[in-house]
């Protein structure tokens, strides 16, 4: 297990090294002067030259490249261009939102597809399981910002049970801040909740044949029980792999649920850095989500390793 966890770790560390170099060469090749774009078209090169050399804009790709590597490894961010305030503060502010807001949509995902994967596989072949994959594949085609506005007409404001949008915030009460995210959690789930559905089923339905399962059934088990008892686990590895995923897309994906629901999170973040030419707050937030889908598929992997023995003892 140690030896699979090193590797793993491993593997990590040089996905971030790559990934922080490519975000970096990606966002400064893009066409534009942030200091101009900040001062506007008729502001003179002296203008110009000081806010760069206040930006850090003077030195090379590679010393910047460096500067700003170093400073995340101790938690600076550097300052934001159009802000100027630290990013790691303007980042912990929309991570109170966009986390929260992933880790409700993938609970209510997760308890929504599981049981019902279970049922369609269980059922396979009959009318429950042909109005199960109907549902689910209705629910990977609606856009989730056409549902959202629809959770918007029916629940906000047709029955107002929640908010139709905006974000309270945590100091005003737990509750309140809860009832404002249902509603996009909700949206951003329902699609997540049909794919997981459909490979719950799939990796059911495959583990079923395997001969362990007709041994199970000889001794008497029934359906329900030898799917609980002996296919869940081993059919566990390919939902896990998509949970992992999921959390990653609702964490990083998410704005235009957030555009929907006026939340300030990071998907905010990034398109008002990219509007105001703010690299340093688009570097920064896109290499912090890019650590977290790569701690998530790490985190993945180490379940991987807990549901499947084999794993454990393989080099």
């Amino acid at each position: 297990m140690i030896h699979y966890a090193a590797t793993r770790l491993l593997s990590l560390t040089l996905s971030l090294i790559a990934a922080s170099a490519v975000i970096f060469a990606v966002v400064e090749v893009i066409p534009g002067d942030p200091a101009a774009f900040m001062l506007g078209m008729n502001a003179s090169e002296d203008t110009v030259a000081a806010l760069r050399e206040s930006l850090g804009l003077t030195g090379s790709l590679f010393q910047r490249y460096l500067a700003w590597v170093s400073g995340m490894l101790v938690g600076d961010f550097g300052i934001s261009y159009t802000y100027r305030v630290p990013v790691a503060d303007l980042i912990a502010a929309r991570l109170w939102v966009s986390v929260p807001l992933a880790l409700y949509a993938l609970v209510l995902s997760t308890v929504l597809a599981l049981p019902v994967g279970m049922l369609a596989a269980a059922r396979r072949g009959r009318l429950t399981d042909y109005g199960i994959m109907g549902v689910t594949q209705l629910g990977i085609a609606v856009p989730n910002f056409w549902f959202a506005m629809l959770l918007v007409v029916l629940l906000a404001i047709t029955w107002p049970f929640f908010p139709a949008g905006g974000f309270p915030g945590w100091d005003d009460g737990a509750w309140k801040a809860i009832k404002a995210l249902t509603l996009p959690a909700v949206a951003l789930a329902l699609p997540q909740a049909s794919i997981l559905a459909r490979v719950m089923r799939s990796a059911l339905i495959e583990t079923l044949h395997q001969d362990y399962i007709r041994t199970a059934r000889a001794k008497g088990l029934t359906e329900g029980q030898a799917i609980r008892n002996h296919g869940m686990r081993n059919a566990m590895i390919p939902v896990l792999t998509i949970i992992g995923l999921q959390f990653s897309f609702l964490l990083a994906g998410a704005i235009i649920i957030e555009k929907v629901f006026f939340l300030p999170g990071l998907g905010l973040l990034i398109f008002q850095g990219i509007t105001q030419r703010d690299l340093i707050v688009v570097e920064s937030v896109v290499m912090l989500l890019v650590f977290a889908v790569i701690l998530v598929t790490f985190l993945v992997d180490l379940a991987y390793a807990a549901v499947d023995p084999r794993l454990r003892h393989s080099r």
